[in-house]
C-alpha cells in the first residue's frame, strides 16, 4: 500500500457517493417527516473515503477499482452504504445491532431491486451477507465503514472485535457529524490501533481512519454491577456494549420501580395477571424486577415476562441479568422492533421507558410510534406502565391512543403513569 502510516489519501468525489442520489431510500419503519432523508453527508464522505482508499492501492489494485473490495459496513442505519457498494459490485457483509436497521435495509433492498430489473446494469453485482455483529463478520475484514454510535461503550466493543479478528493491514472508517463526535471516540480507537488519524472535515461530517490493529486485548463487555431493587433486594445486571445505560439502574426505571413493584405482588397474589411484556429492556432491570416480584409467596409459578428488544446487544444483556438473578425461566427474550411479533388485542400487562433518541438526535416520535404499538397489543381494559422523561409531556398522547391516563409520581425530570387500554 502506497499510504503510510499517519497519512490518509486525497479524498474527492466518487461514483459510489453520487449513485445515493440515483437509488431510492425510506426511513421505514422509523417515522417520516420533512426534512428528514435516510441518508446523510457521513454516509457519502464514507464512500467516497473508502473509494480513495481502494483507487490508492488498498485491496483493490492501484490506479483503479479493477476488482470492486470487499467491504464490512457496521451500523448502515437504512441501506446509504451498503446499496452503493451492492450496486457497484463489491461483496459486502453487514452487521447491525438495531432490529428497525435491518427492517428499513431489508425494505430499501426490495426497492432498489425493483427499481433496477435483473438484467439492468443497475441491479447490482455485489453479494451481501449478514451474519449479525460477531467474528464471522469480520474475521480477515481489510475495510471496514462504521457509522459512529452514540455510545462510547458499543464503539469500544466493536474496535476490540475488529482489532482482534480483522486483518492485519485493516482499514476502519468511522464517519460521524462534526456535533455528535468528541475526542473520548479518538481516545476509545486509539485503545485498539495504533494509528488513528481524523480526516479533513466536509458538510459538517469527519471521517476517523484507524490502523495497525492492537491484537489480544481482552473483550470489555459484557460488564456487570450490582444493585438493590426496592421489594426485591439485591440483583445483578450485566450488559454489552450497545445497551442503553450500560449495566445501571436507570433514574426513571427506579422511579417506576417503586410503584410497579407493589401492583405486582397484589395482581400475583389475586392471579389476576399471570403474565407480562417489558418493551424495550435494555440490560434486564424492569424484566428481572418483574419476574422477581411476580413470585408467589407457596412457589407455585408466578408472572412470566417476555422481554422484548429491538437491540441484539439489549438482548444478550437482559438473558446474562436473568441468568445471573436466577429467573432465566421465567423471562423469555425476544427481539422485536416496536411489538411487530405481537398479535392485536393479545396482552395485559405492559412496561414501557420508551427511548427518546434516534440514533445522535432527539426524536420524541420514537417514544409515540412504542405508545402506539402498545395500544394495539393491549386487550379491552390491559395497561400501560410508563416512564418517561417529564418535559416531554407525553400524556396527552397516552390518553388519546391508550386509554384513561393516572399519573401515579413526577419529579423534575420523570413521570410515571399507567394507562389503561379502553
Amino acid at each position: 500500500m502506497s499510504i503510510p502510516w499517519g497519512h490518509t489519501p486525497e479524498v474527492g468525489r466518487s461514483p459510489l457517493a453520487a449513485a445515493l442520489d440515483r437509488i431510492p431510500l425510506s426511513r421505514w419503519p422509523y417515522p417520516e417527516a420533512s426534512g428528514l432523508q435516510a441518508f446523510d453527508a457521513t454516509d457519502q464522505l464514507l464512500l467516497d473515503t473508502a473509494s480513495a482508499w481502494w483507487h490508492a492501492g488498498h485491496d483493490a489494485g492501484p490506479g483503479a477499482l479493477s476488482r470492486p473490495a470487499p467491504a464490512v459496513v457496521l451500523e448502515d442505519r437504512h441501506g446509504a452504504l451498503t446499496l452503493p457498494l451492492l450496486q457497484a459490485g463489491h461483496p459486502v457483509r453487514l452487521g447491525q445491532d438495531a432490529l428497525a436497521q435491518e427492517r428499513s435495509v431489508d425494505h430499501n433492498l426490495g426497492l432498489w431491486r425493483e427499481a433496477a430489473p435483473q438484467d439492468s446494469p443497475e441491479s447490482g453485482r455485489g453479494t451481501l451477507t449478514r451474519p449479525g455483529i460477531g467474528p464471522e463478520l469480520l474475521t480477515g475484514a481489510r475495510t471496514v465503514l462504521l457509522q459512529l454510535p452514540r455510545s462510547l461503550d458499543a464503539l469500544e466493543q466493536w474496535a476490540q472485535l475488529i482489532a482482534s479478528v480483522a486483518a492485519d493491514d485493516v482499514v476502519l472508517l468511522a464517519g460521524g457529524r462534526d456535533k455528535h463526535m468528541t475526542r473520548r471516540q479518538n481516545t476509545v480507537l486509539e485503545r485498539y490501533f495504533a494509528s488513528v488519524v481524523p480526516g479533513r472535515g466536509r458538510s459538517k461530517s469527519r471521517i476517523l481512519t484507524a490502523r495497525g490493529p492492537r491484537r489480544a486485548l481482552p473483550a470489555p463487555f459484557p460488564r456487570t454491577a450490582d444493585h438493590a431493587l426496592p421489594g426485591v433486594g439485591p440483583v445483578t445486571l450485566a450488559a454489552y456494549g450497545a445497551t442503553f445505560g450500560g449495566p445501571q439502574v436507570d433514574p426513571g426505571t427506579a422511579l417506576l420501580l417503586e410503584h410497579l413493584g407493589p401492583a405486582i405482588r397484589s395482581a400475583t397474589a389475586s392471579a389476576a395477571v399471570t403474565r407480562a411484556v417489558d418493551v424495550g429492556c435494555g440490560n434486564g432491570t424492569i424484566a428481572v424486577y418483574l419476574a422477581l416480584a411476580g413470585r408467589r409467596r407457596d412457589g407455585a409459578g408466578g408472572i412470566s415476562v417476555v422481554a422484548t428488544d429491538q437491540s441484539a446487544d439489549a438482548c444478550a444483556s437482559t438473558r446474562d441479568s436473568a441468568r445471573l438473578n436466577g429467573v432465566a425461566e421465567a423471562v423469555e427474550v425476544r427481539r422485536d422492533d416496536a411489538l411487530a411479533s405481537f398479535p392485536d388485542a393479545s396482552e395485559d400487562l405492559l412496561v414501557l421507558n420508551p427511548p427518546f433518541h434516534a440514533g445522535n438526535a432527539v426524536d420524541p416520535r420514537v417514544a409515540l410510534r412504542l405508545i402506539a404499538e402498545c395500544a394495539r397489543v393491549l386487550r379491552p381494559g390491559g395497561q400501560l406502565w410508563c416512564v418517561w422523561n417529564s418535559h416531554l409531556q407525553y400524556r396527552p398522547e397516552l390518553e388519546r391512543r391508550v386509554g384513561p391516563t393516572r399519573q401515579l409520581a413526577r419529579n423534575p425530570t420523570f413521570t410515571v403513569t399507567v394507562s389503561t387500554r379502553r
